[in-house]
């Protein structure tokens, strides 16, 4: 049952107006859970932090007829096992939960919850650093050591997106290499935002490290830097987590009220908080469970002993590439690999684009 594992949120919903989030989502309460039929799950690990948050978040305009949103308030305790068992529950009552952390390594429990359904994951991290280090144990710092080392791991693919090289040794950047894991450094993203979107849609999971933000737009972290994403491009992120029908769980990490200045970062995880649920709102179901509804077009490649088969969606005109292998059950949904209309035009060309190219020797 969800009370033994949840505190009711101090924060009040009475007073907002029929147009505001606070008006409209459910607020759990032991003797009225409001989950029934509940699609997304609000949930705070760390009452104080994420209740600052909270009282940003409310006043935002609801924008998402008919959508069910219920606020489960705070977990009652924040050790990783106790969390794990939680997000577990919340992912096997089909809902989504979207977790507001005041430590970056809470992603882990988000992960290992997952973990325990028995799928084989994509992992999509954004963080200005890459909390993992091939020559060094797991700790606080280096937390992905359990996903990438662990012999349980059910890790498919782990793709970073916002690290700043001056931060990251360059062997780590060689070892994600050998590993055919994806990153994308802070100016690449910048550059072209919207080529975000295929590697954001191809998630099950997305960690968000405020720590990925500069300090400028959210100060209320635990150790701000000057560089990282703007808040708008933060919130477009988000949209973009939201609108991928693969993605499962959601969580903001590395907030701290007490040095959150004239609560601007709380103002700021409230409206990435609301463009993730405004991208959920408007998702297609176009993610290609079935041929239906997908234009096909084939590409050959000359001196090549095969063709490259992409995917359009009529629905939402986005792209995927189907990988020209053949594979066990497990790992027949990552066949099909999220892409752009520039990555196809580029194999129009009889140039492989190194999204796709690694996708390929993954499989190999």
């Amino acid at each position: 049952m969800l009370q033994n594992w949840l505190t009711p949120s101090k924060v009040s919903t009475k007073g907002y107006a029929a147009h505001q989030l606070g008006a409209r989502i459910r607020v759990y309460r032991p003797e009225q859970p409001g989950t029934d039929q509940a699609q997304l799950a609000l949930i705070g690990l760390g009452a104080e932090d994420a209740d600052a948050i909270r009282q940003k978040f409310y006043p935002l305009a609801y924008a998402f007829q008919g959508l069910r949103i219920v606020d489960l308030g705070n977990a009652r305790r924040t050790e990783a096992d106790f969390l794990i068992q939680l997000i577990k529950e919340l992912l096997d009552s089909q809902l989504l939960p979207i977790l507001i952390g005041n430590q970056p390594q809470q992603a882990l429990a988000q992960y290992k919850a997952f973990q325990e359904l028995q799928y084989l994951i994509n992992l999509i991290t954004v963080d200005e650093r890459i909390a993992f280090h091939p020559e060094e144990g797991a700790s606080g710092q280096h937390y992905l050591s359990e996903v990438l080392n662990s012999p349980k791991s059910r890790l498919f693919h782990l793709n970073f997106i916002g690290c700043q090289a001056h931060f990251v040794p360059p062997a780590l950047f060689r070892y994600l290499d050998e590993r055919q894991f994806d990153y994308m450094r802070l100016g690449q993203a910048r550059r072209d935002i919207a080529e975000l979107e295929p590697a954001i849609r191809d998630g099950d999971l997305m960690s968000f490290q405020l720590s990925a933000i500069r300090s400028a737009d959210a100060p209320g972290q635990q150790a701000p830097t000057p560089s990282g994403f703007a808040g708008e491009e933060a919130c477009q992120i988000c949209r973009y987590a939201g609108m991928s029908d693969k993605m499962k769980a959601f969580g903001l990490y590395g907030f701290r009220a007490t040095e959150d200045q004239r609560g601007q970062t709380a103002q700021l995880v409230a409206q990435m908080l609301w463009y993730f649920i405004d991208g959920f709102y408007h998702r297609k179901q176009d993610f290609p469970a079935s041929m239906r509804g997908l234009s096909e077009y084939i590409v050959d490649f000359k001196g090549l002993e095969y063709q490259l088969t992409f995917w359009r969606s009529e629905k939402s005109n986005r792209w995927w590439m189907q990988v020209p292998v053949k594979t066990d059950r497990a790992y027949q949904r990552h066949r099909l690999v999220p892409c752009s209309y520039n990555d196809y035009l580029m194999a129009c060309q009889d140039q492989l684009p190194e999204r796709l190219l690694r996708a390929l020797q993954r499989f190999s």
